[in-house]
């Protein structure tokens, strides 16, 4: 018998060589039906693994990050092996899972079309029924470039090239498919069950935009059906919300072929935009900020000094003046070290809060892309904070309840994520130990909930990021603190502390909105266009029913004018129900329909963009209700 110690520390015995589902059977039939693999001393294995000694064992579902991966990398091999089977002189790429799904790039003759996702799935299901068992097995590089050459696979062998010289290559084999892979896989691919392809776009091999470019397949799996179904319905909402839509429809930005990933902002775009940036100072101020601007292009040299160079350049821009080079910023930091430096400051200034509303510059891939959402300039809400050590765990404090103040006004759920150090980080072993430990006690003191992300902490400090949750559920990356102990140091930044002598602050980075750009991307879809009150761009239309009611019309327009209240007067020579339609599909919040009735008492009828016939208003009444909604910054 085995000792077999489980995840809430309790210990069974067990018959060796079991497999992980034979002893979850033992534990619940139900574990055991809804298990997608176990987690054996540390690493992941099969349901098929036999448990052979004393372990420690975890059961994983479908709703654990580390299953889902192997339940989606696995489906990835699946579509592979089918599209072998159609196509069979393909290339193949890679195939990781990933959110929501996974993705297997091909190189073939063939142009796949939306058609030929319908064949590959059926091919895959009929894999998924032939219940293929997924045997892994090894070969030495040298064995494993050979194999692959023979096959004509370049892309692979390309890849086992890359790899060092002892290296022993795993591969997995499935019916008569085999594919280089790490894994770990399913025990079989009749563990599936629920697929979709969703897409097909393309990519350049290995992200260069000099390397062939392939073709990549979407798709996303389940182990229900329903909740496959429930995904799809997800995205179909997710559709209509889609902020290039609703952009063009409520006439916000633009993006044109001239400038691809530079987005122009319109009238109606930079009402939200500006009352953003409004607000954004308004409560800066209230927390002791300063605001500084920087110059969008500085010297070569500082981005020598910041690690910029070293760290980032393949994404930033360049350009000569006066025969020397010069950088376009893809990051504020170092321009506010530049302006700290500027005098010198004793330790009874700190902290010292420095906001600023600073577009900067990265390049990213023409295909990745996407809107308001991956563009290559931005305004980042920047703060950078100055302090003395002692402050560190105050001010990490501060920021992290001005994000959840902010956040709240929006009505959006968050998680957090301790980004941790990564492979390419600057500085000592000692100091970002310090920096992570600093971080960890403040988030911890005020209760909120995190979990760590390994190695994606920035390469000066590591960070806490706040991940929004948006009204149909998905995620997205937007506040962010990061504790730097490098910069300082790079840019010599000092202080006169109370003993007379210099020392060296410590300083934090933090955006909340993330990019301006992005966040009414963001907002957009979370209310689907149908903007708070104190966004909207245009809060109410005025719509008479005839022309003799012009007049009357007229009057109501100039008094919701006087009130500061942003107001539109469609007189148009048409049909009430189609300005009503015009109306909503502007999203504007509240329509006032003016006719013989309103104007002989001279009140308005008031329809809501979103709950239909609200009834009759005195004009008064009416304002007073709409500035509580704009003072209150209450959700409609």
């Amino acid at each position: 018998m085995i000792k077999i110690t489980l995840k809430d520390g309790s210990v069974r015995e067990s018959e060796s060589g079991k497999t992980i589902l034979e002893f979850a059977k033992t534990i619940h039939q139900g574990l055991a039906k809804e298990a997608i693999i176990g987690v054996v001393d540390g690493e992941v294995k099969p349901m098929s693994y036999k448990l052979e000694k004393d372990c420690s064992l975890e059961i994983l579902k479908f709703d654990d990050e580390k299953a889902k991966d192997t339940y989606r990398h696995t489906t990835s091999h699946i579509m592979a092996q089918a599209v072998k089977k159609l196509f069979p002189d393909v290339k193949f790429g890679i195939g990781p899972s990933i959110a929501n799904g996974f993705y297997y790039d091909f190189d073939m003759e063939h142009r796949l079309t939306e058609e030929d996702l319908g064949k590959i799935e059926k091919e895959m299901n009929k894999i998924i029924s032939a219940n293929l068992p997924l045997e892994r097995f090894e070969m030495p590089r040298e064995e494993a470039i050979k194999y692959f050459k023979e096959l004509d696979q370049p892309y692979k062998v390309e890849l086992v090239e890359d790899l060092p010289e002892d290296a022993v290559i795993s591969f997995y084999k499935q019916g008569d498919f085999t594919d280089l892979c790490a894994g770990p896989h399913l025990a079989s691919t009749g563990a599936v069950k629920a697929i979709k392809l969703q897409s097909v776009a393309g990519a350049y091999w290995r992200g260069d935009e000099k390397r062939p470019m392939l073709q990549r397949i979407y798709g996303t799996c389940f182990p229900k059906q329903k909740l496959l179904d429930e995904y799809i319905e997800k995205l179909e909402e997710a559709k209509k919300r889609d902020h290039r839509k609703i952009g063009k429809e409520m006439d916000l930005f633009a993006i044109f072929d001239e400038g691809p990933g530079f987005p122009f902002f319109m009238p109606k775009g930079m009402i939200i935009r500006n009352e953003l940036e409004k607000f954004w100072r308004e409560e800066h101020a209230k927390r002791g900020y300063m605001e500084i601007k920087t110059p969008l292009i500085l010297n070569e040299q500082l981005w020598r000094t910041s690690g910029h160079w070293d760290h980032y350049k393949d994404n930033m821009y360049f350009t000569k003046i006066d025969e020397e080079d010069y950088a376009v910023k893809p990051m504020n930091c170092p321009g506010s070290m530049l302006a700290y430096k500027r005098k010198m400051y004793s330790y009874r200034d700190f902290p010292i809060r420095m906001g600023e509303l600073g577009q900067v510059h990265r390049h990213e891939l023409s295909g990745a892309l996407h809107g308001l959402m991956r563009v290559r300039t931005f305004t980042q809400d920047d703060a950078h904070i100055f302090m003395l050590p002692e402050q560190i765990k105050d001010e990490i404090v501060g920021v992290t309840n001005f994000i959840d103040d902010v956040y709240k006004i929006f009505g959006f759920k968050y998680h957090v994520e301790l980004s941790t150090r990564p492979d390419d980080s600057m500085g000592t072993d000692e100091e970002w130990e310090m920096a992570e430990t600093a971080l960890k006690d403040a988030i911890e003191s005020v209760g909120v909930p995190y979990v760590i992300n390994e190695g994606d902490g920035a390469f000066y400090g590591p960070k806490l990021d706040f991940h929004l949750e948006d009204c149909i559920g998905r995620t997205w990356q937007c506040g962010t603190i990061q504790l730097d102990m490098q910069m300082p140091q790079r840019f010599d930044l000092t202080y006169v502390g109370s003993d007379g002598e210099k020392h060296r602050p410590v300083m934090i980075h933090r955006v909340i909105f993330g990019s301006i750009e992005r966040f009414i991307g963001i907002l957009t879809e979370h209310f689907a266009g149908r903007f708070p009150m104190w966004l909207a761009p245009v809060q109410v239309k005025v719509m008479p029913i005839a022309e003799k009611f012009h007049p009357y019309a007229e009057s109501i327009v100039n008094r919701f004018k006087e009130a500061g209240l942003r107001v539109e007067y469609d007189d148009r020579n048409e049909k009430i129900g189609y300005k009503i339609r015009q109306a909503q599909l502007e999203k504007t919040p509240y329509m006032l329909v003016v006719g013989e009735k309103e104007a002989e008492a001279g009140n308005i009828s008031v329809r809501s963009g979103k709950d239909g016939e609200l009834g009759t208003f005195a004009v008064d009444d009416f304002i007073a209700m709409i500035k509580e909604k704009i003072e209150t910054k209450a959700v409609l």
